[in-house]
């Protein structure tokens, strides 16, 4: 078992890079909100998942 391990977070200006490479320009103001949404979201998924009874 993983624990509780923080996770190593991307950087907004990773991020801006990374959504550059697909076509999709964002400000690194923007990159922040998006991540914060999509940890947020990730956040949901795993504790909905270890919710569930084996």
């Amino acid at each position: 078992m993983m624990g509780n391990r923080e996770i190593e977070r991307i950087p907004p200006d990773k991020a801006v890079e990374l959504l550059k490479e697909d076509g999709i320009e964002v400000t690194e103001e923007q990159a922040q909100t998006i991540l914060i949404f999509l940890y947020e979201m990730a956040d949901i998924v795993v504790d909905q998942y270890m919710a569930k009874p084996a």
